[in-house]
């Protein structure tokens, strides 16, 4: 066999079928004719069986040269259903691949020998076709059955186009023996970083990995129903108490309608439709409700989420540090009156703080001191303004009586003591230190968005759900989060933020206490979180590195996907914090990049091979013994060089579905993932069908030109058979 061999030879005529055909010819003459080798039919039946074992030995050798140069040009179609997909509980099925050694080194360094380009490159036969193609686009019906032809995607037509995914299908076609790749789950943990540039099928492998996460169901190990020592037989129900499935959150800023389907249709077949929230910013009629700061351990935490998305670099620093003191001032006041913080309260009192102070007050003073407002009152009406400090006159003259009235009484309380210190601002002043907080605060509480980010606890009539991560995380719940970034890239980056932040706040809670804190018969287990953020380099802000850093040890299982390095560095501002992020990624998929500083990360971690080359050499020497005028000498040298394994081309030139994946500490593995074939599902409900087709125009499918905003004003002045020309031509180009 060839691979016996130090060189493998097998982009090559596959000279083996000669022997196969001849032992093949010399049986049947050994079966019809056995006088033509002087064999009786016994002997000529038995040596036509070793010439049909000789012919079969060589007809696979030939096979396998014929194989190999076919998948060089032309891998075979794969494609799987959804429902097709395997879900195992030990191990993340990514597509088909093999391990890369230095054998596929040296099989893709020989493709690029110009002796063997007539077995790699397109043939001749083949470029004409599609030269032919492009001559007859506009000619007429006849001369078009022409190209249909050439076109025909069958086995048969030797000149049948190559799929539209580009790339060089010899990376993968270098090992005809591929099978099922796999990650093992406890690998995960280590989280996992997808790079690839647009419309390459990283949304494709997000919803193969979702598609199992959602799917998956483990058996709880060591745990048992309650009370069953009494069940002599489990049923249904309770062997649905002890199941314990994943929790899935997927941030998916730019909104794709496809991904959006295939959530809801796999939630709704493993059962989990109750489970499942959908939150979108484009859509809050049909959105569930969410308050990333209403839910949180230590009230410093609400400070923490908002004042933590304002910049920190040079003179902002002091800046977001008096945001944070301000709005932890806010909060503390809100949750000693009784009140859930979230944006629009914060945005409130941001903007007139004397509010809050006087309600606090009011409050405080019911409890502990009833007669102090008589004093306060009596003090409101001999305060002249002329005689009040440059800070205090333009406040009401409540709050300055307020502020004498404790000036004299000498009370200790923390938060009115922090209240008391933001009303004695000068307010010019103060507009001037929280100038930065206060536009973060009106992208989060700008229009219908702020139904969604503040919603109201009370209002029992909103159908829409109101849900937190640690409510999720509890009921093992699928969460579904669109950021609208086409439409407004401020808004989804903030709240994008808002979200993970809260999130890592969550996870430090899990790591503490566990996920059935303070609930009866409570344990300290901890159940996998599997966060797919797509365009993560869009949401992700300081808050993100603590989630891959030390999210592992409360079950955080991240899954990043993002163009190329330099988007994250360019969005965390740093290159040493964008390299501590990568740096926590113990799972690489790198897909085809453009850039090559990004193929690097790659490329760079792998050993340097050994790949062998022949040389024909040949020597020729003059001779004077005897009748020898002259002695010659041909032989081949094999020579080696050291080469890096893969190279950043080899990443830039990767077909779309295509993938190097560096897993299981630097295995490298050529991958490729299964295209989606026809699944006939089940059909959405008509508010997830609304959001769909809205994401479906929004990504620029083809809408319908008219309906656009000033398709009214144009109708308006021209007439009406003139308009109904110009949707004829869009019908018939459309369909050309």
């Amino acid at each position: 066999m060839a691979s016996t061999y130090t060189i493998e030879s097998l982009l090559r005529p596959a000279v083996e079928l000669n022997t196969a055909f001849v032992c093949l010819a010399a049986a049947l003459l050994c079966i019809l004719a056995p006088w033509v080798f002087a064999l009786s039919p016994l002997f000529g039946a038995a040596t036509a069986c070793a010439y049909l074992a000789l012919g079969y030995i060589r007809l696979r050798q030939a096979l396998v040269v014929l194989r190999y140069r076919r998948n060089i040009r032309r891998l075979p179609h794969y494609t799987m259903t959804s429902k097709d997909m395997p879900v195992s509980n030990e191990r993340l099925f990514i597509g088909k691949g093999f391990r890369w050694t230095q054998k596929h080194t040296q099989r893709l360094t020989d493709t690029y020998l110009p002796k063997y380009a007539s077995y790699v490159e397109p043939t001749p036969l083949y470029v004409r076709a599609r030269r032919i193609e492009e001559q007859l686009e506009y000619a007429p019906f006849p001369l078009k059955l022409i190209t249909r032809a050439t076109k025909w995607d069958i086995p048969l037509n030797p000149v049948r186009p190559l799929p539209p995914v580009g790339g060089l299908p010899r990376l993968h076609g270098i090992e005809p023996h591929e099978g099922d790749v796999s990650l093992p789950l406890g690998e995960r943990v280590g989280h996992s970083l997808v790079l690839g540039t647009t419309r390459v099928g990283k949304t494709r492998l997000a919803e193969l990995f979702i598609t199992q996460d959602i799917r998956r169901t483990r058996r709880r190990a060591g745990r048992r129903p309650r009370f069953a020592h009494r069940i002599k037989k489990e049923t249904p129900q309770t062997a649905e108490m002890n199941l314990d499935r994943e929790v899935v959150i997927v941030f998916d800023p730019k909104g794709d309608a496809d991904l959006l389907k295939r959530m809801y249709i796999e939630c709704k077949r493993a059962g989990r439709l109750d489970e499942f929230y959908v939150f979108h910013l484009g859509w809050p009629d049909f959105s569930a409700r969410y308050n990333a700061v209403g839910r949180f351990g230590r009230i410093s935490e609400v400070a923490t989420r908002i004042a933590g998305q304002l910049s920190g670099e040079g003179n902002s620093a002091a800046f977001r540090e008096f945001a944070w003191r301000f709005v932890n001032i806010i909060a503390r006041a809100l949750v000693a009156l009784g009140r859930r913080p979230d944006y629009e309260q914060i945005l409130q009192h941001v903007i007139n703080i004397d509010a809050l102070f006087i309600e606090y007050t009011q409050k405080y003073f019911a409890e502990h001191e009833p007669k102090a407002w008589e004093v306060i009152v009596g003090l409101e009406a001999k305060i002249d303004r002329k005689n009040l400090s440059f800070a205090m006159k333009d406040r009401p003259l409540r709050v300055v009586a307020i502020d004498q009235y404790l000036t004299q009484a000498r009370i200790a309380d923390p938060v009115l003591d922090g209240l008391r210190s933001a009303v004695r601002y000068d307010k010019t002043y103060f507009d001037k230190i929280v100038a930065s907080l206060l536009p973060l605060l009106e992208k989060l509480t700008t229009g219908r968005i702020a139904e969604l980010l503040s919603p109201d606890y009370l209002d029992l009539e909103d159908p829409r759900p109101i849900f937190d991560w640690m409510q999720v995380i509890r009921k093992r719940g699928v969460v579904y989060v669109g950021l609208d970034a086409l439409s407004d890239t401020e808004v989804a980056g903030a709240v994008g933020n808002s979200m993970f932040s809260d999130l890592v706040s969550v996870a430090g809670h899990i790591y503490k206490f566990g996920i059935d804190d303070g609930l009866p018969g409570a344990d300290s287990g901890k159940v996998a979180i599997n966060v797919h953020a797509d365009e993560f380099n869009e949401l992700m802000g300081d808050e993100f590195i603590p989630m891959i850093n030390k999210g592992g040890g409360a079950g955080m299982q991240v899954t990043a996907y993002t163009q190329t390095m330099s988007d994250i560095e360019a969005k965390i501002g740093s290159r040493a914090k964008a390299g501590q992020v990568i740096g926590n990624f113990n799972n690489l998929f790198m897909l085809r990049v453009r850039e090559t500083a990004t193929a690097e990360l790659l490329t760079n971690q792998l050993p340097k091979v050994q790949v062998f080359n022949s040389t024909s050499a040949s020597s020729a020497n003059d001779s004077v013994t005897g009748n020898t005028a002259f002695t010659s000498n041909t032989h081949d040298q094999i020579q080696s060089v050291s080469v890096p394994m893969i190279e950043p081309a080899h990443v830039v030139g990767l077909p779309k579905g295509q993938c190097f994946a560096l897993v299981e500490g630097g295995n490298l593995w050529k991958i490729r993932m299964p295209l989606p074939a026809s699944d006939p599902d089940e059909v959405m409900p008509k508010d997830l069908q609304a959001i769909a087709e809205g994401m479906r125009k929004g990504a620029g499918s083809k809408s319908e030109w008219w309906d656009a905003p000033g398709y009214q004003a144009m109708s308006e002045s021209l007439p009406d058979d003139l308009l109904d020309g110009f949707k004829h031509l869009a019908d018939s180009r459309d369909a050309q």
